[in-house]
């Protein structure tokens, strides 16, 4: 089966599409709202931290394992382990509950990209008496079930498509065009952010210490421990670990690929372009703000209204020019949504593909893509006709709770997220790293990783940070998701998740080991 899998055509192609995997929604959007409710430099610093020792460690241990096997990530974690062979639905599940809302949010770029593309070249301001408004046209979109599943629709064919034209001739093709480009954009938009009058201030809450507090944008910062949740979920879901993504391209790689250098190159690629993007973002949302006399506590740095509230008043304000800023900044917001959303769509239907193939009944890609596009599609009706919790078919709305409800059911997009960034991609990366680190001991990734001439250094940090520091980290990170999505007692929470801590490590420790 090995000789007939499909593989990348080459190193560059495979870190464009890596790197385009892991730069998504997660560093233009989630990256700077999470930094704008997590009191800036703490969370950059704590992101940054869990970049180096968890983030690499993690990134690594999936293309080690997808390069060994040769197989997707079900079958992968069958082949080498007896204890933790079902972790691989972990990885598939996850990636498949992201994409119901990250398809919806890919739709709600497009629809803006277009709206300052009819402004640009149409004068729809001229036409409707007034200009694009942040505020009021969300708010209409939101409600506009029929336009938000539309949109919807279209950004699931346009990644249909490239998954259909194979790793090499769809993945690869795209992310080698992509990727350069959005860097150009990106940087077009950092230009034009910072020469905003009192961007500064921006620079400020992002990279001196304590000013968010200071500065007057919270009230005070958060505990380390709902940071630390908050960076742990924002670096797995942007540089796409535990969803199989990463597993499954590296099963695409060849064996003469150094496997540490393409981690490190992925893991700071994405961090860099995270900034680069809060960068972007931030400064403008706080220059806009101030300059419109909006108290720097009420400048919106949250959740889907910075990118299309906040931005999009941004651009507005910019006149003429600020349609083709809007363009330029959405259709770069479109292109690493798409990135990422091919790389879990693959991850997805990576399993039946093989399997087709073991079966002899050849090359099936096209069949199964169009079958996880359409399933894809199902689940993100949901999310696309809740209008982010405004149309009241929520899950709270369905089963009749009133007043406050815990976020994981106030809306659609937030009960899948709950479900995979929250649950599954932290409890599979501490799984795995128990797996790896003390029943199949580090040399099993190592040997792959060098051929049995890994970096001495390296062979130790990898075998401290897999045995001990990613399975603490990951038992910390999933009792702060799991308080921010289900509320209540915190001490239950960190009780929770240790526990499954340890007896998943003495699971492990006591297994029987493989070489």
């Amino acid at each position: 089966m090995e000789n007939n899998r499909s593989s990348f055509a080459s190193n560059f192609g495979f870190l464009m599409a890596a790197i385009g995997s892991a730069v998504g929604l997660g560093n233009i959007w989630g990256f700077p709202y999470k930094m704008g409710k997590s009191g800036g430099f703490t969370f950059l610093i704590v992101y940054l931290l869990l970049a180096m020792f968890v983030g690499l460690i993690i990134m690594t241990s999936e293309l080690a394992l997808g390069r060994k096997t040769k197989l997707s990530p079900i079958d992968a974690y069958k082949v080498v382990s007896k204890k933790f062979a079902w972790i691989g639905w972990l990885a598939i599940i996850a990636p498949f509950l992201i994409m119901s809302f990250y398809s919806v949010l890919g739709g709600y770029v497009l629809q803006y990209m277009s709206l300052n593309l009819a402004e640009l070249s149409f004068g729809l301001s001229g036409i409707f008496g007034q200009a694009i408004s942040g505020s009021a046209t969300f708010g209409a979109m939101l409600t506009n079930q029929f336009g938000c599943f539309f949109f919807t629709l279209l950004f699931m064919i346009i990644c249909m498509v490239i998954v259909m034209g194979g790793v090499s001739g769809g993945i690869e093709k795209f992310n080698k065009i992509g990727m350069p480009a959005l860097a150009v954009m990106l940087l077009i938009v950092i230009v034009r952010s910072l020469t905003l009058p009192n961007a500064v201030e921006g620079l400020k809450f992002m990279f001196v210490p304590g000013y968010a507090v200071k500065g007057g944008f919270i009230e005070s910062s958060p505990d380390l421990i709902t940071v630390l949740g908050t960076a742990g979920g924002q670096m797995f879901f942007s540089l796409s670990l535990a969803m199989g993504a990463i597993l499954t391209y590296g099963s695409y790689l060849s064996k003469e690929e150094n496997l540490v250098s393409n981690s490190i190159t992925i893991v700071v690629a994405d961090t860099l372009i995270a900034i680069l993007a809060g960068i972007a973002v931030i400064p403008a949302a706080v220059a806009n703000g101030i300059n419109n006399g909006i108290p720097v506590n009420e400048i919106s740095l949250n959740g889907p209204k910075l990118l299309f509230v906040t931005l999009q008043d941004v651009f507005t304000n910019m006149g003429k020019a600020g349609p083709l800023f809007g363009v330029i900044f959405y259709l770069l917001v479109l292109l690493a949504a798409i990135s990422s959303a091919i790389s879990l769509m693959e991850a997805v239907g990576a399993h039946w593909i093989d399997k087709d193939l073991q079966a002899g009944k050849g090359d099936t890609r096209k069949g199964i893509t169009l079958i996880v596009s359409l399933l894809i599609t199902v689940e993100a009706l949901l999310v696309a006709v809740d209008g982010l919790g405004s149309n009241g078919i929520h899950p709270a709305a369905l089963l009749g709770i009133q007043g406050p409800v815990p976020d994981f059911i106030a809306d659609w997009l937030d009960f899948m997220d709950c479900w995979s960034e929250g649950i599954a991609m932290p409890l599979g990366a501490m799984l795995m790293a128990l797996m790896i680190g003390w029943e199949l001991t580090p040399n099993l990734i190592l040997e792959e990783v060098g051929h049995g001439n890994h970096s001495p250094f390296f062979g130790k940090f990898y075998t401290v940070c897999v045995r001990f520091v990613v399975p603490i980290v990951m038992a910390f990170v999933l009792a702060g998701q799991m308080i921010g999505f289900f509320g209540g007692s915190q001490i239950l929470w960190y009780v929770v998740a240790f526990g499954l801590l340890v007896i998943f490590w003495v699971f492990a420790a006591n297994g029987k080991k493989q070489s």
